[in-house]
């Protein structure tokens, strides 16, 4: 998770304002290189979810994360504005295939009763590594100021990044199992005897409801599907609009390199913690409620960002996105295992990837754009707080999550 996700989204706002004054593109030229990561995402997405499901995780880190490793070599060769959207493109694809979707998927094969707490354990991964990897990035390139050369600089530190990720790739490829009936096991730890058969008397619901599950063709047909995708969607255009243009906010206000990557650790930190919280809380409380509350918090969190004055209110900031941010990812990826059950996992996350990824493809370019058209965030941050607030809602529409007799009909009907 780390390697997969935080050299490149965490990454981000060291990497823009540097590229920025490097080469002297707008927030909106800027924006068009995140943008092209949706693109791929909302035509590729339901695809790579597919083919997770099929050639299993363990594969898939082993084809994606060395994709990833490419792009970035080809990041430190940039010299055009095509060549910025060509590596991001590349180093999308390389995560999606080897990155977050087949990490939470082994989980949701793993784990039943404790799934959201398992999956914010794995998810400690990108929030411990964005504590500490913008801080080394930054060191590494040395400062913003492309006329002050200053240890090792932007294409050598993107380059080094590349090789890092292949170099770890297969060992880490090497270590997973896909499923615990691989070798031998159970979710949760349940003995093989009881899980031999779905027509076991003593064999809980729980346990009965994850073997079945949805197929992505059933799911999608149900109201639950679309109101996940969207509410996910409205509060994911937070994290992703704060990826692209924190570090080019936060230049514009003159903060120099060493303190937007002290705020960008400041929101990963505090997103460690409450990561764990929310993956707690998703298990211990309804997840429709645990979803709304964290997703709330984040637009708050916008809020304080556009009307802040003094690096006081900029670290505030910081501390209540990461506790939104913290305890809303691992509650709205497990909320399709816990409404959808073990079945499709992957491929279900994938097809929800295309309706989401158009809104966080439109998101980070209406900022961008309102940028360069007003000179300021203030408008796009504020308009991106209410979607998000909204979308919040939408989680409290959902019902409580089905019982396995509801999804057997349904499997079966299918």
């Amino acid at each position: 998770m780390a390697l997969g996700t935080v050299p490149l989204f965490q990454g981000m706002p060291v990497w823009n304002p540097v590229l920025r004054n490097a080469f002297g593109w707008t927030a909106g030229q800027m924006s068009w290189a995140f943008a092209v990561t949706r693109i791929e995402g909302g035509i590729l997405g339901p695809l790579e979810g597919i083919i997770i499901e099929r050639l299993g995780p363990r594969r898939m880190v082993a084809i994606g994360l060395p994709i990833l490793g490419a792009g970035f070599i080809c990041l430190s060769q940039t010299s055009e504005l095509w060549h910025l959207y060509a590596s991001f493109g590349i180093m999308s694809f390389g995560a999606a295939l080897g990155g977050w979707l087949p990490m939470m998927t082994v989980m949701n094969h793993w784990f039943v009763r404790k799934k959201t707490r398992a999956m914010a354990v794995v998810m400690e991964g990108f929030a411990v590594g964005g504590i500490g990897i913008p801080f080394l990035l930054a060191w590494c390139i040395g400062g913003t100021d492309p006329n002050i050369a200053e240890r090792f600089g932007w294409s050598t530190t993107a380059f080094g990044v590349g090789i890092t990720i292949i170099v770890l790739a297969f060992p880490l490829a090497w270590l997973i199992r896909n499923r615990p009936e691989d070798v031998g096991l159970r979710p949760d730890g349940n003995t093989d005897d009881i899980c031999d058969s779905l027509t076991n008397p003593v064999i809980s619901a729980t346990s009965e409801t994850e073997l079945v599950g949805y197929s992505w063709q059933q799911a999608i047909r149900t109201r639950t599907f679309w109101l996940i995708s969207f509410g996910h969607a409205c509060s994911s255009i937070v994290i992703v609009s704060i990826m692209v243009h924190l570090g080019l906010l936060l230049d514009d206000r003159g903060y120099s390199l060493p303190t937007i990557s002290a705020i960008v650790g400041t929101y990963t930190g505090v997103n460690a913690v409450f990561i764990l919280i929310g993956g707690y809380l998703g298990d211990r409380l309804p997840i429709r409620f645990a979803a709304f509350g964290f997703s709330f918090i984040q637009s708050i969190a916008v809020v304080i960002l556009v009307f802040s004055d003094g690096i006081g209110m900029a670290f505030l900031f910081a501390v209540i996105l990461g506790i939104g941010f913290g305890g809303r990812t691992p509650v709205t990826t497990s909320i399709r295992g816990v409404y959808f059950g073990r079945r499709a996992f992957a491929a279900i996350t994938g097809m929800s990837m295309l309706p989401m990824n158009v809104m966080l493809f439109i998101a980070p370019l209406f900022a961008g754009y309102m940028r360069d058209a007003t000179g300021s965030y203030t408008i796009a941050f504020l308009a991106i707080a209410i979607v998000c607030m909204f979308g919040s809602c939408l989680f409290l529409l959902l019902g409580s999550p089905p019982t396995f007799l509801e999804i057997n009909r349904s499997s079966q009907s299918g």
